[in-house]
């Protein structure tokens, strides 16, 4: 190996790896540079498209070889996460928002009774799912997901939730409205705040739906003395019960309920299950969602 090394450097001066035989590369430095450039600019740009931009300047590769190069200089192919659309409003709410609450003491979040509505269907939730098959075998009973028109039935349904665990479960019957959404809150929240323990300052967290918000709504809350939380449009990132209503889907789903009436049933017996202690959890880590925020200077964040 010395006397190698040796020779290498008496004959070429270095001991580097030298270029080796074999087929060059079709991408140039300069091509590659171009294809790095074009996915910066437009992530959502295809492969198909890669490959024609690069014909167009007489370099002639196929799409793989693209997406291989691609990926050799870290950037891979990747479902889009979903988030709400924000305008500069949005933006610049909840970016106030974050600031205004950041310092808030403890004790202000887990006086808060945080709600929300949610549909769960009755045949699953919208997810990828994979099988272990062979070829020519895609179309064999066990190897495909059955579907119904519609969704096969669903519910809509009302919670809340504090730091000291999960509140009321109601299950909204027929169009929601303001007055609905009033009923709501009147067979619901008072009860749940005694349930919960919660401090005589205790705030109530809503969205800005307009049934939320409606004139008839807020004169409502204003008449039974409920306080509620200035909330920013656009932000269930900021709201942690979207994490219980995952939790509740996820559970029901694995009963595999049957009918209507077995979801709604099931949706109020998981409820009833979420452990306090994930609840605590939650409201002890909701400062880090205003942190995130802020690093966002308003934007998505990953919650």
């Amino acid at each position: 190996t010395v006397r190698a090394i040796i020779h290498k450097w008496r004959k070429h001066g270095t001991v580097e790896n030298l270029p080796r035989s074999g087929r060059q590369t079709k991408i140039t430095p300069r091509a590659q540079r171009q294809l790095i450039q074009e996915v910066t600019k437009d992530p959502t740009t295809t492969s198909k498209e890669l490959q024609a931009s690069l014909a167009s300047v007489k370099v002639s590769v196929h799409d793989s070889t693209i997406r291989k190069r691609l990926g050799k200089n870290g950037l891979h192919g990747r479902v889009p996460r979903r988030k709400p659309l924000l305008s500069k409003k949005n933006t610049k709410a909840r970016l106030s928002f974050a600031r205004k609450h950041l310092d808030d003491p403890q004790d202000f979040w887990d006086n808060t009774l945080w709600t929300d509505e949610t549909k769960v269907e009755l045949f699953g939730r919208c997810v990828s799912h994979y099988v272990w098959r062979k070829s020519n075998t895609a179309f064999q009973k066990k190897n495909i997901i059955p579907t119904v028109k519609y969704g096969g039935g669903s519910v809509m349904v009302w919670g809340c939730f504090a730091a000291s665990g999960p509140g009321r479960l109601a299950v909204i019957n027929g169009t929601m409205n303001s007055a609905v959404y009033q009923n709501i809150l009147k067979e619901n929240v008072r009860p749940s705040v005694c349930d919960l323990k919660l401090k005589r300052t205790w705030v109530l967290q809503q969205d800005n739906d307009p049934k939320h918000t409606s004139k008839s709504t807020s004169e409502w809350l204003k008449k039974n003395k409920m306080k509620t939380l200035e909330w920013p449009s656009q932000s269930p990132d900021l709201n942690p019960i979207e994490m219980l209503w995952h939790d509740l889907k996820k559970a029901v789903h694995a009963r595999k309920p049957s009918n209507v009436a077995d979801l709604q049933q099931f949706c109020k017996d998981e409820w009833a299950k979420i452990p306090p202690q994930r609840c605590k959890r939650l409201m002890a880590s909701y400062r880090k969602r205003l942190i995130a925020v802020v690093a966002a200077k308003g934007g998505p964040t990953s919650y």
